[in-house]
């Protein structure tokens, strides 16, 4: 067993991720399944050998003899890999997700790319993508700096931890710095970055108060500043960004959101009907009226309402977005229940979009009436 052969296995059968772990076959997530890359267990000295071989990798000082740790790797002729290590019942594991080396653009990742091309191109603001860990929120951070990279005169300055795309500089000149290797942290990049000569701040994600503090600081100061955030939606993500702070700043952060929050796009990776796909569900979150004197006011519940009622600017709701993949024949209904925050609403809202045909609505009644499927377990290749 030899791990650049498993990550070629990886490569070539088109998965995200690998999981290998002492006992266990060497797994992959393909289109969110799982498949087993062989029938030879990972044995404890193959573990031992990939841990050491990583460790050659690290770029912290001392984190040699962490227990778990993220870094980022590339094989020649297989591809790069962003990898997370960590020790499950005495033994190390490790899970490496596959970096494409081309990033691609909105419309191969079936982005909304009118939105993602205007909250790209602005001079100044905060702009957020987020999502649970998996649905593509790094690749779509990518796409956006690569936007602004073939299309605007820019100076782009990226702390990432670790990097995942290296970016080759075009109309724009990208500056790529990795926490550890090229800065001690998050908040001491982001205090030195503002006298680097930024237009535009890429953030990996944001973590803790001081991160955030200094994000909306950057942007406040005339910076685009790009991110990521651990958040489902967009109500979700305002919530969280106020409760990092201690009460008695919550009016002023939510006079700076009000101000400076430039757009949320929060996505699920949602199957598709076809063999191995998986397409995005978008909720957008853009500055309308309504929604900066919303989060002036602390009416974060009232968001969801003004994203339905805002598609003249660009805004939409999950459930819009999920309708437009059914209703273009990219997903059935069963996904797009599964994946919907009210998925009672949903059935109302497709009910109503295909009363003219009765399609969708005979799905619906098909569906409430039929049985549930059987989870399978993982399957080999």
């Amino acid at each position: 067993m030899e791990l650049k052969a498993l990550l070629a296995l990886l490569v070539q059968h088109g998965g995200s991720d690998m999981i290998l772990k002492t006992g266990s076959f060497p797994a992959a997530r393909v289109n969110r399944r799982i498949r087993y890359l062989s029938d030879e267990k990972v044995s404890a000295r193959f573990s031992l050998e990939v841990l050491a071989e990583l460790r050659e990798h690290l770029s912290i000082p001392g984190s040699e003899h962490a227990h778990e740790f993220d870094l980022a790797m590339s094989l020649d002729g297989v591809g790069r890999f962003r990898v997370n290590a960590f020790r499950q019942c005495g033994n190390p594991a490790f899970v490496f997700r596959h970096v494409k080396s081309e990033v691609p653009d909105f419309r191969r990742l079936c982005l909304p790319v009118d939105q993602l091309k205007s909250l790209s191109t602005l001079s100044r603001g905060l702009v957020l993508v987020t999502g649970i860990a998996g649905s593509g929120k790094s690749t779509t951070l990518a796409a956006m700096v690569e936007e602004i990279n073939r299309s605007m005169n820019r100076h782009v300055v990226t702390i990432e931890d670790p990097i995942e795309y290296l970016f080759e500089d075009k109309l724009s000149v990208i500056s790529q710095r990795e926490i550890g290797l090229d800065c001690e942290d998050f908040r001491t990049a982001l205090k030195h970055c503002v006298r680097q000569s930024p237009d535009v701040i890429m953030i990996g994600e944001m973590r803790d108060r001081d991160t955030v503090e200094a994000a909306v600081n950057a942007a406040e100061t005339g910076h685009l500043v790009l991110s990521t955030l651990h958040t489902v939606n967009a109500v979700q993500t305002v919530e969280r960004i106020i409760t990092f702070f201690p009460p008695h700043q919550h009016e002023l952060i939510r006079l700076q959101l009000s101000m400076n929050l430039a757009g949320v796009v929060s996505q699920r990776l949602i199957r598709t009907k076809s063999e191995g796909g998986v397409v995005p569900a978008c909720e957008i979150l853009l500055s309308t009226p309504t929604v900066r004197e919303l989060l002036q006011q602390g009416k974060t519940r009232q968001l969801e309402k003004a994203l339905a009622e805002g598609a003249y600017y660009g805004t939409m709701t999950f459930n819009q977005s999920l309708i437009r993949l059914y209703e273009t024949g990219n997903i059935d209904l069963e996904e797009a229940l599964a994946a919907s925050d009210n998925p009672d609403e949903l059935k109302l809202l497709i009910r109503g979009v295909s009363s003219g045909s009765g399609t969708a609505a005979a799905a619906v009644a098909a569906r409430e009436g039929g049985s549930p499927q059987r989870n399978k377990g993982p399957a080999r290749f």
